[in-house]
């Protein structure tokens, strides 16, 4: 089954971001990546009141504005690799809002998300919660991403483990799309060129509905 428009989703920590980059490589696709920087974000982190819904609002916002400006006809002429999907923004926001913040939230996205176009396949990353920890303090010592930006508190492995369980009950009800489910415990996304190969083997073999992936070393 031909795909033009491939996301790839998982948690942070998952691996996401350099797994489409080497695969837009791979596959002589475009990409189009989740702008990170959010100017609410250090304050939600801190827990200050209100912040929450600001820093989501903000992502929101920015993720309707890259999709929908990848025009749909952009889409078939070249394969285009994306690090996120846009139903996913809910799965923080249920994460992190309270009640009335959901409704006001809810609102506003079932109003966006009708001009998103749908990726023709998911590649979900999943991983155990110690290794998302482990990979995330092996980034905030890099010194290299520390150069390109001001660091962020490391989050709690509470925080990641919610998130992480919330990342797997969304996927696993997940519909929307074909979806193929990569199990990287024995994967670096960012190195392991050999499991890289056979990942791109497993995406060209898709077909609907979803499967599930060991990816070995």
């Amino acid at each position: 089954m031909a795909f033009h428009y491939l996301a790839i989703e998982g948690p942070i920590g998952a691996g996401k971001t350099h797994l489409a980059e080497r695969l837009a490589t791979k596959l002589e696709a475009t990409t189009v990546l989740e702008d990170t920087e959010n100017p609410f974000l250090a304050d939600f982190y801190a827990d200050r009141p209100g912040s929450a819904l600001q820093a989501q609002l903000f992502y929101l916002l920015n993720r309707h504005r890259q999709l929908t400006g990848k025009r749909q006809a952009d889409l078939f002429l070249q394969t285009t690799i994306c690090d996120y999907v846009f139903d996913k923004d809910k799965i923080f926001a249920y994460l992190n809002l309270d009640d009335n913040e959901l409704f006001i939230y809810q609102r506003l996205f079932d109003l966006l998300a009708r001009d998103v176009p749908a990726p023709d396949l998911v590649v979900y990353l999943q991983a155990p919660t110690e290794l998302l920890m482990a990979r995330l303090r092996r980034r905030a010592t890099d010194p290299e991403r520390l150069e390109l930006a001001e660091p962020l508190p490391l989050p709690s492995e509470e925080y990641v483990r919610e998130l992480n369980e919330a990342y797997q009950h969304f996927f696993f009800h997940y519909t929307a799309t074909p979806l193929l489910v990569v199990e990287t415990s024995e994967f670096d996304p960012e190195s392991d060129d050999a499991a890289l190969d056979e990942l791109v083997k497993q995406i060209k073999g898709m077909g609907k509905g979803t499967r599930y992936y060991v990816a070995r070393k």
